[in-house]
């Protein structure tokens, strides 16, 4: 959340960098707040410097045995008094926060200007498009072929938008987990964590989740926790209001874990197959960063990520996101898209974001100077995420870009150590 006095101070400034991203902001409301805050503000501070003058003066009165009734029941009136302003202005502050925590994070200056997917920018690709014997089959057509793949049976025992994996698919799926988990643990940095798969409130508001997206949530009937939609969420608040060293700096993690979503306001997308589902693995990466190094972070992230689809010979491309697509909470973010050559498209398979101070903010995450000392003034980190990768997609990708003409599919050969040494998925 922002500060609550930048909001008061520099409204406009922000409503202007904001622009049509901030088109859903109560700024008017927001404006009457912020300033009904600052007067409830002075009241209660001028009533509390009343309520010493008058304490002052019962000391006073007592010291020089003199009676101090009427100024006894005079403080009693205005403690009184100062409840009911603090009440107020606690009122204030909660309606303000409310629209507040409902505020997007200010794109950074490098990020392109839009409001369309048409509008974001291609950075980089990789590889090139395999050659494909006609007819090119769609993924759920070769799952399904094979026998690794059913929708049916996931429809009867959950609903539509659940997909149940067997035999070589289920396998595969593992592969890529472990895989990946492999590559940015040993060859990247990460640190695994595996977190709860439910979190509370707290934690969704702090990265962003809530208040504004809980339609989009699963939530525990009669409890206040929450089916995580992304590792992100539980491994960032590893360090909600905690204050990390400065040689602890750059923090990162890398988690596997489902990730569930009711996918509100996406029906008739995607709706077969495995590219949106309601509950999906993926790989993370998180990191913690100081302001100044956040965006080199940000380029070694994307390119950790982009490494695993270059390990498995996959092409895609790296997109960055103008100002309309972007995500709540993100201050930048790249789009890395693999080639699904079905649909002869680029399918978003990560999502790489450095959301700045937003997330640390409204967690409380900051980090202090080596310097140690209690009072050395603390600053908030920076956060980063970004999917590493989101495993059904790239289960996806391998279908159709290893897909053979006898509806078999190859196995990528950094997976076949992970797959018992099979090089080739068969019916069984």
């Amino acid at each position: 959340m922002y500060d609550l006095r930048l909001l008061r101070e520099n409204l406009d400034d922000l409503r202007d960098r904001l622009g049509p991203r901030g088109k859903d902001v109560a700024w008017q409301e927001l404006r009457t707040l912020a300033e009904d805050r600052r007067n409830q503000m002075v009241q209660v501070e001028e009533l509390r410097h009343q309520l010493k003058k008058g304490s002052d003066e019962v000391a006073r009165l007592k010291r020089e045995k003199q009676s101090a009734d009427y100024e006894m029941a005079a403080m009693k009136a205005l403690g009184e008094s100062i409840k009911e302003r603090e009440e107020q202005l606690r009122l204030v502050e909660e309606q303000l926060a409310h629209i507040a925590l409902r505020i997007p994070n200010v794109p950074h200056a490098s990020v392109p200007a839009g409001q369309q997917p048409e509008d974001n920018l291609e950075v980089r690709r990789w590889g090139t498009p395999p050659h494909l014997a006609e007819p090119i089959r769609t993924h759920w057509d070769l799952g399904e072929g094979l026998g690794i793949l059913d929708f049916d049976r996931a429809v009867r025992m959950a609903k539509a938008r659940f997909a149940v994996l067997t035999g070589m698919g289920a396998r595969l799926e593992r592969a890529l987990i472990n895989y990946m988990l492999d590559v940015h643990t040993t060859q990247h940095g990460y640190r695994e964590v595996l977190p709860p798969l439910l979190v509370n409130r707290v934690a969704m508001t702090g990265t962003g989740q809530l208040p504004k997206f809980e339609e989009d949530l699963f939530q525990v009937r009669d409890e206040e926790l929450f089916l995580i939609p992304t590792a992100e969420v539980p491994v960032t608040n590893l360090h909600r209001e905690e204050i990390l060293p400065e040689e602890r700096l750059p923090v990162r993690y890398t988690a596997y874990t489902p990730c569930f979503r009711r996918e509100a306001g996406s029906y008739g997308k995607d709706t077969r197959g495995l590219i949106r589902l309601h509950q999906f693995n993926k790989v993370e990466l998180v990191a913690f960063a100081k302001a100044e190094h956040s965006y080199d972070e940000l380029e070694r992230l994307t390119s950790h990520a982009e490494a695993i689809l270059q390990g498995l010979d996959l092409h895609y491309r790296v997109v960055a996101l103008c100002t309309g697509d972007m995500g709540f909470s993100a201050a930048k973010t790249y789009d890395i898209e693999v080639w699904l050559p079905s649909q002869q498209v680029f399918r978003e398979i990560s999502s790489c974001s450095n959301f700045e101070a937003f997330q640390a903010r409204r967690a409380n995450i900051r980090w202090r100077p080596k310097s140690g000392k209690k009072d050395t003034k603390s600053e908030f980190v920076h956060t980063l995420n970004g999917s590493g990768l989101a495993v059904g997609r790239t289960l996806v990708a391998i279908l159709e870009n290893y897909q053979q003409p006898d509806g078999t599919v190859a196995v990528p050969k950094v997976l076949q150590p992970y797959m018992g040494g099979i090089e080739k998925i068969e019916r069984s």
